[in-house]
């Protein structure tokens, strides 16, 4: 009773544009979380790819802890150390560059986009079918999926859309007054679709070839996702521009993009900024989340759980018809059914295993970094039973 009580207070004072799962989560500790009720469960949800240290980790409550002990916010208007430590150690871990620091994904393709536009004094950014870049009209204007922007028209004039993992589809639709090419190095929303291996590596080529500018959208896939710090770092290539997000901050809100030095140096004071952006508590944050990631060398773990848990996926593929195939990289990992995810999801819910579904059909799995094979072996266990029991319906 006193959960469904819950459930109605939200309905009255919450606008209603999440489809919520019916439990309320908290407290969490490592990578299980537990609801108001009592129950645990393993979160291979991670708050979308948020989560990357689990819950409670000890370096983001001391970050949180010494930080707002001592100064949360002031204006971009002073200097602060958190920010530019924060920015000294993105740069160490990407390219040669420098930083805009924000408070979302979708507010860092928003920057992404102006300082495209700033730099190259043209207007024309390619984006790709399937893509989604966020929620503000200049993201969702690059964003390929028509369900999130038809009720929003009009959008932000100057995208074009082509055939993710065509690298020659981008080349034939770049004209003079095309500023940048927009890509996820892995789609994440459409159902962790991975690009032929050279895509990225072609798109650097083309962009060259243009005076185009490269844009990654690495919000799901960067921070060490995917087994590297960047997902750019497999393909031996570097963005003219790259916005994250998500992982960044541990579950601490916190965005950013980085440009390189000779494009960014376009902005000039004016040309772009945040009131919350870049303050001390979120920079101190995110700083510890790097530090940890680098310390446990939590990235080499990523690249090998990730391969394990893959595999062990791929065995539940043999087992069932309704599985169509395994697909992803590192922590970042879909599963592609033969029908809708939603009962799977309620039903390994049910069981004590949080995941959820994208683009309808494909199973998204994404736990924190510290995730341990036992997890795994256990999750696995789980989604087993869940699959019995569902093709005994």
């Amino acid at each position: 009773m006193y959960v469904n009580e819950i459930f109605k207070r939200e309905k009255i004072f919450i606008a209603q544009t999440y489809a919520r799962q019916p439990i309320v989560l908290v407290g969490g500790r490592g990578i299980s979380v537990k609801d108001i009720e009592g129950k645990e469960y393993l979160d291979f949800v991670a708050g979308i790819a948020v989560n990357c240290l689990g819950y409670g980790h000890p370096a983001v409550i001391e970050a949180i802890k010494a930080q707002s002990a001592k100064l949360i916010h002031t204006s971009n208007l002073y200097y602060t150390l958190p920010q530019i430590e924060l920015a000294e150690l993105l740069i160490k871990n990407s390219f040669k560059g420098k930083v805009f620091i924000c408070n979302s994904g979708t507010e860092a393709v928003e920057g992404a986009i102006k300082l495209a536009r700033k730099a190259t004094k043209k207007k024309e950014i390619i984006a790709t079918e399937g893509a989604f870049h966020g929620r503000t009209l200049g993201a969702l204007s690059a964003t390929g999926e028509e369900k999130y922007k038809k009720d929003f028209e009009p959008l932000v004039p100057g995208f074009k859309h082509v055939q993710f993992g065509n690298s020659k589809a981008v080349e034939n639709a770049i004209t003079n007054d095309t500023a940048a090419v927009i890509v996820e190095p892995i789609q994440g929303e459409h159902g962790i679709i991975v690009p032929p291996g050279s895509y990225l590596v072609e798109l650097r080529e083309i962009c060259d070839k243009h005076n185009v500018l490269l844009i990654l959208d690495e919000v799901q896939t960067g921070i060490g996702r995917t087994g590297k710090m960047f997902a750019f770092q497999h393909f031996g290539i570097e963005p003219d521009i790259v916005a994250l997000a998500k992982g960044f901050g541990g579950g601490f809100p916190i965005g950013a993009f980085i440009g390189k030095t000779e494009i960014i140096d376009s902005f000039q004071p004016g040309a772009h900024a945040s009131t919350f952006g870049g303050n001390p508590l979120a920079c101190a944050v995110a700083k510890a989340v790097i530090e940890t990631i680098i310390r446990e060398k939590l990235i080499d773990h990523v690249a090998k759980i990730g391969a394990y848990f893959k595999e062990r996926l791929k065995e539940l593929v043999l087992g069932y018809n309704s599985i169509k195939e395994v697909r992803g990289l590192g922590l970042l990992l879909g599963m592609e059914l033969a029908y809708k995810g939603d009962k799977i999801v309620d039903l390994a819910r049910e069981n004590g295993l949080l995941i959820n579904c994208t683009a309808d059909t494909t199973l998204r799995f994404v736990p924190p970094f510290i995730v341990q094979k036992e997890h795994i072996d256990k999750a696995i266990s789980i989604l087993d039973k869940v699959f019995k029991e569902q093709e005994a319906h």
